[in-house]
């Protein structure tokens, strides 16, 4: 039996967690670093780390952009595209710190700090850059399956049908 991640926070007041996905890379390692959440005290800023619930039921652990209104914008460290309208409603958590190797890095460190501010103030250059590479990884993808397609039934490759040809060339040639 799974115990839900707001049961443990309401029980404890922190979770301790493996992060799985490779959603906030670099600053995570899914499945090495542990992240340590809190409960958040009032309401989210840039920069905060939130872990929230999405409707389908999914925990997911995500950079604040935007703090505007009743609504978060938030976005992993490792990807370009932006989630809108994520609620105070939705938030379960906020990251306090993590641990990497066996050192706990807390939310204050100054490193850390710097490295949240840059991350966030350039995302337009971070988002330009991890569109690049998916639209690199998509052509490569797409490339080997055009590659790796094989004629199916009712399909011929040229040499299939050249081969045929040649085949019926080869066959007049040999009637009487």
């Amino acid at each position: 039996m799974s115990v839900r991640f707001e049961e443990v926070l309401a029980r404890d007041g922190k979770l301790v967690h493996t992060g799985v996905g490779d959603s906030m890379l670099p600053m995570l390692r899914p499945k090495r670093d542990l992240v340590i959440i809190g409960r958040p005290s009032g309401r989210l800023k840039r920069y905060d780390v939130a872990l929230y619930k999405r409707g389908s039921g999914q925990y997911v652990l995500h950079r604040v952009l935007k703090a505007r209104g009743d609504e978060y914008v938030l976005c992993g460290d490792n990807q370009w595209s932006r989630e809108r309208g994520v609620t105070d409603r939705q938030i379960i958590g906020v990251l306090t710190a993590f641990v990497r190797d066996g050192k706990e890095i807390p939310v204050t460190d100054p490193r850390y700090r710097l490295y949240a501010h840059l991350w966030c103030d350039l995302f337009w250059l971070r988002a330009a850059v991890l569109w690049c590479l998916t639209l690199f990884g998509r052509i490569k993808r797409k490339l080997t399956r055009r590659h790796n397609k094989t004629p199916g039934s009712g399909e011929r490759s040229i040499s299939s049908v050249q081969n045929i040809d040649q085949g019926i060339l080869t066959e007049r040639r040999k009637e009487p």
